[in-house]
């Protein structure tokens, strides 16, 4: 085995190792069933998606819900299956007793599991898939123990005993290695060979669980596509939120473009991704589980945070309705049966154009948003766009223009010259809101956005749209300017972000200034930034003014 050095950002020590894995499943009823009653793990917490109260976020850990024994849960219940690939971790395992092996291979396969065995490191390990496909491994090492869970339908002697490591997929080991070694203060522990690549196991700092951290190797093998099954993201733990915070600067000065601080409720939180794809989280320790409601009582009831303790009845009655097993209490009112029954249905084409797909399912959105791509791009490059965003209450569509390109000429050619094409284009993009609201999804509740050319596009699409009453709940564009000056009608307070470079090629600043002038003079409530040394491309300050357009239209602000 090789050792690198621990080091780490200034103001802070090693990341001790995992703090929780965060999951996408389907019905939330089979998951509590699986992870608490097949598992043993304790739901230590039911709350609802910050970013996506319509949504249940299930945590399950030892006792008092531990950082680096927390698995979480987001179930959508209309969600696709994802697809493993590489940028995401794959896999998440948990220390098992080495004296429980048979006892563990038994209780899986009478619960209908089959296993797959490995060694791996030197030391056995059994997977299996949960009722939603993600991978769940169990290692047998005789880890340290956590806090038991009295309830558990497991023996205490072989009761699973937090994480033992998360696997990813990428397609190049060398930036993992830069961010966790170079920037978290991991250790290389060394390499082993897995039956997909090579395997490359980081260790983090701690003493206790969850400590490390393999990826796997897989040059030139495809991405994975998110959906039911996929992990969201890993957390790794840090101390403190003086130490988060000094990790935000750190990271930020290495390009990582993290999020700012997310209070969670139970931990505070900064989001970001490494080259490859793979998304980080950066979780404190504290408050922990028991701040909002004492130990014994842990998943009994739906915790929401203050800011939304207004919308309780809303929320109850419309979150699914699930059973707590320990408590045998019921929590939530809709019932999932006939919403389970129904196809969920997709935008697959639209105006004459392919349209594709993420985030939320539309079946379950109330709100979207559209992303346009510009001249010489594609729809899955600014479909990308919805990770670093990262808001999981937004369905994203992204429609691809024919040729990549969606009008031969520049935005500022005579429009004579851009049709017509031009027409074509803003044909497409009101197919899709046309279709969003056949779907419920009412254009008010749509942010439509794009960068360079689908900038201009977007702009011009609200600003023609609001001459006929239609008003969108945001546009952004990111490095554009408006095809026309002499539209009409009110946007009323629609929020509008443009950013752009003083000196960018393609977009005079000149224009761009007429251009958010022209909004503002209509009602538009336009936020409109110049960024020195941007050029032609999207920064971190921008991205998070994009996000908040989107929050004010979910009402998360």
């Amino acid at each position: 085995m090789t050792f690198s050095p621990a080091s780490s950002a200034p103001g802070t020590s090693p990341v001790q190792g995992l703090h929780h894995v965060t999951v996408m499943a389907q019905d939330p009823q089979r998951n509590i069933d699986f992870y608490s009653q097949t598992l043993g793990q304790r739901l230590v917490k039911v709350t609802v998606n910050f970013d996506d109260p319509g949504t249940y976020h299930l945590y399950y850990g030892d006792l008092t819900g531990q950082p680096g024994t927390i698995m979480t849960h987001f179930p959508w219940p209309a969600a696709k299956k994802g697809v493993r690939g590489n940028g995401e971790v794959v896999a998440t395992a948990y220390s098992a007793p080495r004296a429980s092996e048979g006892y563990w291979r038994e209780r899986l396969s009478a619960h209908g599991f089959a296993l797959k065995e490995d060694l791996r490191f030197g030391e056995r390990v059994l997977t299996l898939e949960d009722p939603d496909g993600t991978w769940v491994e169990l290692v047998f090492d005789d880890g340290q123990e956590v806090e038991p869970w009295p309830a558990s339908p497991v023996p205490a002697e072989h009761e699973l005993r937090g994480f033992h490591s998360v696997t990813a997929w990428v397609g190049d080991t060398q930036p993992v290695r830069d961010l966790l070694v170079g920037q978290l203060g991991f250790i290389e522990v060394g390499t082993d060979e897995a039956s997909a690549g090579q395997r490359t196991r980081f260790r983090g700092s701690g003493s206790g669980v969850g400590l490390f951290v393999d990826v796997v190797a897989r040059p030139s093998q495809p991405r994975g596509t998110f959906g039911a099954g996929s992990v969201h993201h890993v957390a790794l733990r840090t101390r403190s939120d003086a130490e988060q915070l000094a990790y935000l600067q750190s990271l930020t000065a290495a390009g990582f473009r993290p999020t700012p601080v997310q209070d969670r409720q139970y931990f505070h939180s900064i989001y970001f991704r490494e080259p490859n794809g793979v998304l980080f989280e950066i979780a404190t320790d504290a408050p922990g589980f028991p701040d909002d409601e004492p130990v014994e009582e842990l998943g009994k009831h739906l915790k929401l945070p203050a800011w939304y303790e207004a919308q309780r009845p809303a929320i109850e009655a419309n979150a699914p309705r699930i059973v707590s097993r320990e408590y045998g209490v019921t929590i939530g009112n809709r019932d999932l049966s006939a919403a389970q029954d129904a196809a969920p249905e997709d935008i697959e084409e639209a105006g004459g154009v392919q349209v594709y797909a993420g985030g939320r399912p539309l079946a379950e959105a109330r709100v979207a948003m559209v992303l346009l791509h510009g001249r010489g791009g594609t729809a899955a490059d600014i479909l990308s766009l919805s990770d670093d965003l990262s808001l999981s209450a937004f369905a994203y569509l992204a429609p691809q223009a024919e040729g990549n390109t969606w009008y031969p000429q520049s935005f500022l050619a005579p429009v004579a010259q851009n049709q017509p094409h031009l027409d074509r284009a803003l044909g497409a993009v009101g197919a899709v809101i046309d279709a969003l609201g056949e779907q419920g999804i009412k254009p008010e509740n749509v942010v439509l956005g794009g960068f360079s050319q689908g900038a201009c596009l977007a702009l011009e699409y609200a600003s023609r749209a609001a001459a006929q009453g239609q008003r969108l709940g945001g546009v952004v564009a990111l490095s554009g300017g408006l095809i026309t000056l002499d539209q009409g009608g009110d946007l009323g307070g629609t929020p509008v972000f443009m950013g752009v470079a003083p000196d960018d090629a393609h977009i005079p600043l000149s224009r761009f200034q007429a251009s958010a002038d022209h909004l503002k003079s209509r009602g538009a409530a336009v936020d409109a930034r110049v960024y020195p040394g941007l050029g032609h491309s999207i920064n971190k300050d921008e991205l998070d003014a994009v996000r908040r357009v989107m929050q004010g239209v979910a009402g998360l602000v």
